[in-house]
């Protein structure tokens, strides 16, 4: 049996992790929650127990073999380093260590082998990029990946439960006649519009830190350091769940049943692609389940070997608290 930490307890992702670590089997036999001094004495409910949630301290992370970490980059720098120092592997879940070269960058139903080479850290992947990648995946194994070209349609949950507020106020100021309510967590409202905006503009380019996000940590995870990837990410009124419109070109020719069939065959993805029955996959219909979710699977026309798709998941259970807890559950199992 082990002992496992979770920073960031009582977070939107933390209290998912939660969730994820009840539905499963995993051999823990203490389970310690962690947060600031804010919210330090929060109780929580873990599988009909009542657990305290205690101030991150070094002493915390004593005889701790797991520790899940999700309350941002600056904590992360600041308590990995500890936490490791004091025995515990480290699962990370913000941008702190993504791309150093010595740290693994592992989705677990993609490139688990990576978890072998950590040296008591490994990071997470962004939401964005960790429901890409099993799409991605079996193409590069059977056709070769020439470029990707992402859009995203990311939900307020990614940005946590201020962001969830913030779209439910504004959404009731405008349903009772306010043409143009305050913005509360994102520079313009998000209520009843899409902003051409996810994260942070970084650099000198007019990219924001999500795109760039999608864009070095799939090179990184497919090992596919040259691949030419296109991102824009952009935030809709959706509580919880991202979209993403893909297109992708391939080295060898890919029918789009063929496709269909790689996707059909692996594991974690679900295809909803019904064009006559309407069937596709809906930001409301991933939310709560696990996996990723496919459909509009098609030719791109603009491309001799191009394919397009739309690809759905809940970003804060597959984008994140599931994968951490997966590689959790192999760490754990030596």
């Amino acid at each position: 049996m082990a002992r496992v930490a979770i920073l960031g307890a009582t977070g939107a992702v933390g209290r998912t992790m939660l969730q994820v670590l009840a539905e499963r089997d995993l051999p823990i036999d203490e389970l310690v929650l962690l947060a600031s001094e804010r919210s330090a004495g929060t109780e929580v409910p873990f599988r009909g127990e009542t657990l305290t949630v205690r101030a991150v301290s070094g002493e915390a992370f004593d005889d701790v073999d797991v520790a899940i970490f999700s309350a941002g980059a600056t904590r992360s720098r600041e308590w990995a380093p500890i936490a490791i120092e004091r025995g515990a592997v480290v699962v990370d879940n913000s941008s702190a260590f993504r791309m150093q070269d010595d740290v693994p960058l592992v989705v677990a139903d993609v490139n688990p082998q990576a978890i072998a080479g950590h040296r008591g850290l490994i990071a997470n992947p962004n939401c964005s990029t960790m429901q890409l990648m099993p799409v991605v995946l079996p193409v590069r194994d059977a056709a070769g990946l020439e470029r990707l070209t992402v859009a995203t349609y990311q939900a307020v949950s990614g940005t946590g439960q201020a962001a969830i507020d913030a779209l439910l106020e504004e959404s009731r100021e405008a349903l009772a006649g306010d043409p143009d309510p305050a913005p509360r967590q994102y520079p313009k409202p998000i209520a009843f519009d899409v902003l051409p905006v996810a994260g942070s503009f970084s650099g000198d380019e007019g990219y924001t830190d999500e795109e760039l996000k999608l864009v070095n940590e799939s090179r990184k995870i497919l090992d596919l350091p040259g691949l030419r990837v296109s991102a824009t990410c952009t935030r809709v009124p959706v509580v919880n769940g991202h979209a993403e419109a893909v297109w992708i070109e391939t080295a060898e020719p890919l029918s789009p049943e063929a496709f269909r069939a790689l996707l059909e065959a692996e594991p974690g993805v679900t295809v909803i692609d019904d064009p006559a029955r309407m069937a596709y996959p809906t930001a409301r219909r991933a939310s709560g389940r696990e996996g990723v979710l496919v459909g509009r699977i098609r030719r791109d026309l603009g491309v001799p070997n191009g394919l397009a798709c739309w690809v759905v998941a809940d970003n804060l259970r597959k984008g994140a608290a599931s994968n951490a807890v997966d590689i959790a559950a192999i760490l754990l199992a030596g």
